[in-house]
């Protein structure tokens, strides 16, 4: 009885044997080229038979690193469904075709789909194919990247006039590339990896204590993502500590009092001559000159730069007044009030976020920029109201300002702009992750941006105090368009500076002639708007192009 069964269940195999679909004696398997993928993409990784023969009837194994016995992905003959035993994998593999002309198993394609791809998912992936008589296998490598976030610079002043900038950034995979621009060669970083594979990176260099610093992070063979910080060498060292250290502070508090009494002086006196210089220059220009025409030693030495002498202009500056663009208004959001190119949050209006700021009152500008240099002012100053305290500016890739209440607009999701809040009069922010804040003395009355496309650069400027408040680098995709927010309840509102169509940027090819305005025709705004100089960066001349240090 035992041999007779023995005898059925033999033939029984023999016979399925024999209907099942023709296979090619000799199996062969080719898989496609390594894969780099960011982490939580979908990645494809092609495995087929050459020649193409149907693969129904063979065992189709995918398995990472040596596991063979814990396949990614298993395919048995007869089987309605493939298996997983790596629990890691699961739900998240698949059989899929590797192009449109495939026609999958019949055609004897294996290709393995995985998604919301993860650093540990990195490996060595074979694809092994096997009948009764044959079996052959091809492996593939998959890369995972991720670009982590824009780097962090603080500094520590020390006693001997040197500074020790440090930089850090987290969330990268793999580990990360620190360039100083100050000692582009030197390798001084420490990296520590998250419980999630991610890196984050330490990095510091000591510097003097006045000088321009930038640190860059990025991925092997890809542009970095860099932030500058210019440090001032006036800033004041930490007192020293001794036997009695209250002494010392107080003897410091003193001083850095006596300092700010005498800076606000000067700063009143110089407005008091400024402005008598103006209204001498008027009365001059209007046939009332009281002095015969004679000017004073006084007024000479006005018109003398602000700036240290010692100050090397930039080179990068000239050329910004040619770039000035007028930006309209997209007039399609309904918790703000807009005209001719002035806006505020609307009055007496119940916001559904509350009363923080966000995206429910920002707006896009147009035109739209794929490529180019381009600048323009906006003005966040009003008679007989205090300065604007609460503002975004900045530009978007975004095609839609998103109006969730959760949503938080920062430079990974196509958002980079520098913002003001009443809450920190002490600091700008930009909108980084994280977030990086800008130490001011005082709020900027109108803020110049420039972007320059293809460089992957915004920079913001003070344009009233003659400063570089810092610059954001991105690379762009697509068009940007600029964005603006006027906060809400701040009685001052935001007003886009608008220049007369002969002075502003209206043709981007520099091969092509433009009539530029005549110097006695001088430079007007549209009624309605304020005026912005005939050069708008004609004041920045000897300024240099440097973010501002903490204090």
């Amino acid at each position: 009885m035992d041999r007779r069964m023995y005898f059925w269940i033999v033939l029984e195999l023999v016979a399925s044997t024999c209907s099942s679909a023709p296979v090619s004696e000799s199996i062969a398997v080719s898989v496609g080229d390594s894969k780099s993928v960011r982490r939580g993409d979908t990645v494809l990784m092609p495995c087929w038979l050459s020649p193409p023969q149907n693969a129904e009837s063979l065992e189709i194994r995918w398995y990472r690193g040596d596991n063979f016995d814990t396949p990614v992905i298993l395919y048995m003959p007869g089987k309605a469904d493939w298996v997983t035993i790596d629990d890691s994998f699961v739900s998240r593999v698949s059989f899929d075709v590797k192009d449109s002309t495939s026609g999958g198993l019949k055609t004897g394609d294996g290709t393995l789909k995985l998604t919301n791809v993860t650093i540990k998912d990195e490996g060595k992936y074979t694809c092994y194919i096997s009948s009764f008589q044959e079996h052959d296998s091809a492996s593939m490598n998959l890369y995972v990247t991720e670009t982590g976030s824009s780097p962090v610079l603080s500094a520590v002043w020390r006693e001997d006039n040197t500074v020790n900038v440090s930089c850090e950034s987290e969330g990268w995979f793999p580990q990360p590339e620190v360039r100083w621009s100050e000692d582009p060669d030197k390798d001084r970083a420490t990296f520590v990896r998250d419980s999630s594979g991610l890196i984050r990176v330490h990095s510091w260099i000591l510097v003097s204590a006045s000088s321009e610093v930038s640190c860059s992070v990025g991925l092997p063979n890809t542009k970095g993502l860099t932030f500058r910080l210019h440090l001032e060498k006036n800033i004041p060292p930490p007192p020293e500590e001794s036997g009695s250290c209250t002494g010392g502070w107080i003897a410091f508090t003193i001083l850095l009092i006596i300092m700010m009494v005498m800076a606000l002086l000067g700063f009143m006196f110089y407005r008091k001559k400024v402005k008598k210089s103006a209204e001498s220059n008027e009365g001059k220009n209007q046939g009332e000159d009281q002095t015969n025409g004679k000017k004073s030693d006084k007024c000479i030495e006005e018109k003398e730069p602000l700036l240290p002498k010692e100050t090397s202009p930039p080179t990068d500056l000239s050329s910004f007044s040619q770039n000035y663009v007028n930006i309209k208004l997209e007039n399609t959001n309904e918790f703000l009030t807009i005209k001719d190119c002035v806006l505020r949050d609307k009055l007496e209006t119940t916001f559904p976020d509350g009363e923080r700021v966000t995206c429910i009152t920002a707006i896009k500008g147009t035109p739209g920029f794929s490529h180019g240099k381009h600048y323009w002012e906006v003005s966040l100053k009003n008679e007989n109201i205090p300065v604007k305290l609460s503002w975004w500016i900045g530009v978007t890739s975004s095609p839609e300002i998103s109006q969730k209440v959760d949503f938080s607009p920062n430079t990974l999701n196509g958002f980079w702009f520098l913002s003001s809040s009443p809450e920190d009069e002490g600091h700008l922010q930009f909108s980084t992750v994280p977030q990086v804040c800008v130490p001011v003395h005082s709020r900027p009355q109108t803020v110049g941006v420039y972007l320059d496309y293809e460089k992957g650069e915004l920079s913001f400027y003070d344009v009233d105090r003659k400063s570089f408040i810092g610059s954001l680098t991105a690379e762009f995709k697509g068009q940007v368009f600029p964005l603006f927010n006027p906060g809400k309840g701040d009685m001052s509102p935001m007003g886009i500076l608008e220049r007369t169509e002969q002075s502003q940027n209206v043709d981007p090819d520099p091969n092509r002639e433009t009539n530029a305005p005549k110097e006695d025709e001088g430079t007007t705004a549209k009624e309605g708007h304020a005026k912005p100089s005939a050069d708008p960066l004609e004041h920045f001349q000897g300024v240099e192009t440097s973010a501002a240090a903490p204090p």
